[in-house]
């Protein structure tokens, strides 16, 4: 059960974007379309689960003096395994994401469950931590990037959904349209957690 709570919770419970605003320059950057969002996730995944794998089997053998340096080796050579991967097989998103896979390696996201969670526990419960913190990571850059890329441009994944006539919400892909969407999502968020633990009250009926 501790397995499936360390994994649920980075899902919702505690996003990292929409509960925790960590790794806040990625999402803001990237998320131009539902496809750089979807890419620059899974990338984020792949190197939080990974590097929370090696902290959690090195835990014992880093001495604490040096365990920053340390984790920060580790999610750089992660880091870089990516972005190798990325400009050899899909080059156009590699391109699109630019410096900001290489920043991956000072994500907040990343080294703060190295420090927080992984260091501290054994390998199954820091990769199913990694894996539910990056996949929510993901779902809260994808969701941003398909809103922005559907107002922004009246696509998503390359498909039309509008027609020709549509005239679309240039502001919505540029920077200040990360900002404006990503606050309406917050606040809508926040809206339904209040209406979500509102009890209804019993009114009293005389005679």
């Amino acid at each position: 059960m501790s397995m499936i709570r360390d994994f649920s919770k980075g899902i919702w419970q505690e996003n990292a974007v929409f509960k925790l605003l960590l790794g806040m320059c990625p999402v803001l950057a990237v998320t131009t379309s539902a496809e750089n969002g979807l890419g620059m996730g899974l990338a984020t995944t792949f190197v939080l689960v990974c590097s929370n794998i090696v902290v959690a089997l090195m835990r014992k053998v880093i001495p604490s003096g040096v365990r920053i340096p340390a984790f920060i080796i580790i999610i750089a050579t992660f880091v870089t395994v990516v972005q190798l991967c990325m400009e050899a097989w899909v080059y156009d998103l590699y391109q699109a994401l630019g410096i900001f896979i290489p920043l991956i390696v000072v994500n907040c996201l990343i080294l703060g469950r190295a420090e927080a969670f992984a260091s501290k526990n054994p390998v199954s419960r820091s990769a199913a931590d990694g894996l539910g913190m990056g996949l929510g990571f993901t779902l809260a850059l994808f969701m941003l990037g398909a809103v922005r890329e559907i107002f922004g441009s009246g696509a998503i994944l390359g498909f039309d959904l509008f027609g020709a006539s549509y005239q679309p919400m240039l502001l919505m892909i540029l920077p200040p349209g990360a900002f404006i969407t990503l606050g309406l999502i917050l606040a809508l968020m926040s809206r339904l957690g209040r209406e979500k633990n509102i009890k209804p009250q019993d009114g009293g009926h005389c005679g």
